[in-house]
């Protein structure tokens, strides 16, 4: 059951997640950036917060998605942009993404940063 009254930071981190994006969409942004959405979160919280991403994209807003878990990026992104030290190391489509091609696009330019 529901309580309105309870304090958010009692909540499971599921619940808080989901409380942080419906605080988030009652401001109508035009961009929405998250870091790690669905970090320490059982499966199913997963996918709902997935689909609030998906579902603030279709409405127009620019969701903008930092994450280290590389599934997850490649299931809510059109477009990825890989970065090493504050630099765009890479960009790729979300649909020719793949954990390897993603993995490649960081080491290889992380090491050429490295080596300037």
């Amino acid at each position: 059951m529901v309580n309105s009254e309870q304090e958010v930071r009692k909540l499971s981190g599921g619940n808080q997640q989901k409380v942080i994006l419906a605080r988030c969409m009652a401001l109508n942004p035009r961009v929405l950036i998250v870091d790690e959405p669905t970090r320490g979160i059982d499966v199913g919280t997963k996918s709902e917060v997935h689909q609030v991403l998906f579902d603030m994209a279709k409405q127009g807003v620019a969701v903008i998605v930092i994450s280290s878990d590389l599934p997850e990026v490649m299931a809510v992104s059109d477009r990825i942009i890989t970065l090493s030290e504050g630099r765009v190391t890479g960009e790729i489509h979300g649909d020719d993404a793949t954990e390897e091609r993603l993995m490649m696009m960081m080491a290889i330019n992380h090491n050429a940063l490295n080596a300037a």
